[in-house]
């Protein structure tokens, strides 16, 4: 399957080293930019230990270099390359690809 590119935003949209929320594909999808690398990552918003979508307003970090945000229910900690919770393996999210077209920034969902 090809990926749909949606635009979501535009750069001046987010803030380095916070998450968005975007409705894509009729999923919430948490859009997060890294403040020291400037890259994106798109996760799964639904905290499935939570049991809520806030992962968009958890906190970014990096624990062994990998980059993570950390839900703001029960500050459990989401690898965002893989989705995968670090305490939990067991929980997975889903991940996204992002690119920048232009000013926009877009994510990619299977079409």
């Amino acid at each position: 399957m090809q990926d749909l590119w949606v635009s979501v935003c535009s750069l001046q949209d987010i803030t380095p080293g916070t998450g968005v929320c975007a409705l894509v594909g009729g999923r919430q999808v948490a859009l997060f930019c890294c403040r020291q690398t400037q890259a994106f990552y798109a996760i799964d918003n639904f905290d499935p230990i939570g049991g809520a979508s806030v992962l968009s307003r958890g906190i970014m970090g990096s624990i062994a270099g990998e980059p993570v945000v950390a839900s703001p229910l029960y500050k459990h900690y989401f690898n965002l390359n893989t989705g995968r919770c670090i305490q939990t393996p067991e929980h997975q999210l889903n991940t996204y690809p992002v690119r920048i077209c232009g000013t926009e920034v877009q994510i990619g969902i299977n079409s």
